[in-house]
């Protein structure tokens, strides 16, 4: 089998993340040691109906991707607090740094998921969330998908992830060898738009910074608009 191609890429990332998360927490502590950082961590999830999961997946992140200093507690979680169904290029086992080059495709990619949620709830609208842009840099070798909506279609499904799961799953825990440091592909829910999926909480350049904030309102119909809630004030 042919290897995937790489790619070099440095850029500033954005994620946009619910503001009801806490921007600081037991990794931001540059002064604890990375055992003490793991057991801190569970005992502050104790209250959390997750801590089995959370407990699961410490493990798998070996101690020198335990990452600390400002902004390490919203990295951690990426890896640490995902979704139980996974996301496209990740299963249920360990999250990932699931980011864009430019706040306008993160914002498309919540909102995909985000209506998706609700509309499985019944009464959910009209709702209301508040989100947090937060900002990164990454500068790593990622696997190249950029440009193969067409040849890995598979990969690119608009719902189906299990390909796109299993490709992961295979770059990320190779049988021998190191895997990948994650992949660069084109968004699926915005034309022009690129994300990265950085499996090493290590290659976020650290310290992540908080930028807008945002609400997403749908109406009664599930019609959902969004405002940055700096236009709001005045």
């Amino acid at each position: 089998m042919t290897a995937p191609a790489r790619a070099r890429v440095r850029e500033t990332t954005h994620r946009l993340i619910a503001s009801r998360y806490p921007p600081v927490g037991v990794f931001d502590d540059l002064a604890a040691d990375k055992e003490e950082l793991a057991i801190a961590f569970l005992l502050e999830s104790a209250t959390n109906d997750r801590l089995a999961v959370l407990s699961r997946r410490l493990p798998l992140l070996p101690r020198n991707e335990i990452v600390q200093g400002p902004g390490a507690t919203m990295v951690m979680a990426a890896f640490l607090h995902a979704d139980g169904a996974g996301g496209r290029f990740t299963d249920g086992r360990l999250g990932a740094w699931y980011a864009s080059f430019d706040v306008d495709t993160a914002i498309a990619e919540t909102l995909y998921h985000s209506t998706r949620r609700l509309r499985l709830s019944d009464g959910a609208f009209p709702s209301n969330i508040q989100m947090r842009e937060i900002v990164a840099g990454i500068d790593c070798d990622l696997v190249e998908l950029r440009g193969e909506q067409q040849t890995r279609a598979d990969l690119y499904h608009p719902e189906d992830y299990r390909a796109a799961q299993a490709f992961g799953a295979a770059l990320r825990w190779p049988p021998s060898g190191e895997g990948a440091n994650g992949i660069v592909c084109d968004s699926v829910r915005r034309g022009g738009g690129t994300n990265v999926c950085v499996y090493r909480p290590s290659l976020v350049i650290l310290p992540v910074s908080q930028a807008d904030h945002y609400e997403y309102r749908w109406d009664a119909a599930g019609e959902v608009s969004v405002l940055r809630l700096s236009e709001m004030k005045g």
